[in-house]
Formats: C-alpha cells, structure tokens, sequence
C-alpha cells in the first residue's frame, strides 16, 4: 500500500473496563497541491497515489480539460518534508491546445478538506455550460440485478477499506456488471476524481456504456463529474441530496441511490435500469 497506510499504537476501551493496546493501521491523509507554471491553482486533502488520475479528473470536472491531449504534461515538483525528503505532493500541470486556461486570479488559495467537493460551484446551469459530453438517453441501459450487484463487487475489491475501514470508493463499471476500474481515498470526491481521471488518460470519454458506483451517498458534486464525463449512471449505497437529484435530472442522468442486495431507488431517468 506504500503511503497510503501509516500504522499507530492505540489503547482500546469498553465500559466492562477491558482495556488493550494494539497497532492500528490509519489511510493517510495529505495535502496535494495543483499548479499552472509556479502558479498555485488549489490544495485538496487525499489519500496519495493515482495523483495523476486525480488530477485529470479534476481539471474535467472544472472545465478546463476535456480530452487527453488537453494535457501536455504533469510532474511532481517542489515539495519536501523536515529532512529534505520529496513528498510528492506538488504537481505542476502543463495544459495543451484546446484546454481552457483557469482564472489563476480566482485561485483557491485555501485547502479543500477531503469532506468537499467542487467547492464554489453552485450553479447547475454552470454545470451544463461546461459539459462536453451530452448524456444520450439512449446509452447506459442497466439490468436490475445487475445494478444490484454493484456494490458487492465494489466492496469486495476494496483493499485500503479492507485494511483501514476509512476510505470512500468509487468504480466504473460496465453495464454488464464487470469492475473497469476502482479507487479509493479518504475523499469520495477524490475517489470520482481518480477514476474519471483514469479513463480520460485512456481516451476513453465520454463513458456512454457504463455505471459510476460510489461507497457513500450521491452529492450535487458527484453528479457533477459523472455528467462532465458522459456516465449516464450514478449508483451510491446512501441518500442523494436535493440538488444531486435536480442536477441529474436536468443532466439526464439516471440517480440510483440506497443501492443495496435486493432494492434501489430510482430518482431520475429510470427508464435506463431495465426490469424496474
């Protein structure tokens, strides 16, 4: 697991008075700084690695990139702890033809908490403007029990879960069911960020046949960078919030939400889960 775990001694209570000591393994958690030249455009707190996944992910979600080759280059750089030791936890981007150069006037120059999303964006009409990826209501029809079967399969391929019990996951599937892609981190939406990411560095956008499937419950964020990245379908294990339902409606994406072993609830688009 490389950084992604640190291992600490714990004392464990119960009020029959047993106490023990043991070591715990913790998901690490860090800072993870983007910048355009020497420039700084945002921090986010992640769980390292797959950076460049997140990243890319990221850059789509916020509109500047929405291809491949919008990304000219990305490289950790300036960056070291007490000992002069490389962290990793600076990337410089160099954007390419196409992107769309952010506002580096308007830089968050405040550290986003592994809890927030696309912190700013509150706009769902913002939201469509930005999107390269019209959501085709004919792409990303999804069996029932396929759908079901989801979360099971997430779960069981969480290996830092498995180990910490303190990371989120996200995984794109395709709609018949098979695992394309999984990660995780201490933020659900950087766990979206990462996977997205991923399949943009492939040249895989937009995912017009595929199931974006998240650990927790369904933010506006979340359906945010499903739309941006042409999923059709978000399926959560817990609640969507209000506007997560409107933005997805508007989006025309289908919001599955409460997805457990024998029941779903459709909130929008229910027409792509097939034998509902």
């Amino acid at each position: 697991m490389g950084r992604k775990i640190v291992r600490r001694r714990i004392v464990r209570a119960t009020l029959d008075g047993a106490r023990s000591e043991r070591e715990e393994k913790l998901a690490v958690e860090e800072p993870l700084e983007i910048r355009f030249g020497s420039t700084p455009f945002t921090t986010s707190m992640r769980t390292p690695g797959d950076d460049f996944d997140m990243v890319a992910g990221f850059l789509l979600a916020e509109g500047i990139i929405s291809r491949a080759e919008h990304l000219v280059a990305m490289r950790y750089c300036a960056g070291t702890d007490e000992s002069g030791n490389q962290t990793f936890n600076v990337i410089e981007v160099q954007l390419g033809f196409g992107a769309q150069a952010p506002d580096l006037s308007a830089a968050r120059h405040v550290v986003t908490s592994s809890a927030c999303g696309i912190c700013g964006t509150n706009s769902i009409d913002e939201v469509r403007k930005k999107s390269h990826y019209a959501l085709d209501p004919d792409t990303g029809s999804v069996e029932l029990e396929t759908l079901l079967g989801m979360p099971d399969t997430l779960r069981e391929a969480q290996e830092l879960f498995s180990a910490t019990g303190g990371v989120h996951a996200a995984g794109i599937f395709s709609t018949d069911g098979r695992l394309l892609v999984l990660r995780e981190d201490v933020g659900r939406h950087n766990a979206v960020d990462k996977v997205i990411g991923s399949a943009l560095r492939e040249g895989l956008l937009p995912l017009g046949e595929t199931v974006l499937q998240v650990s927790g419950r369904a933010s506006f964020e979340l359906v945010q960078k499903a739309a941006m990245a042409g999923i059709p379908v978000l399926s959560a294990v817990s609640a969507p919030s209000s506007l997560a339902v409107e933005l997805a409606q508007q989006s025309g994406l289908t919001l599955a939400a409460f997805s457990r072993t024998s029941s779903v609830n459709l909130y929008t688009h229910a027409q792509r889960v097939l034998g509902a």
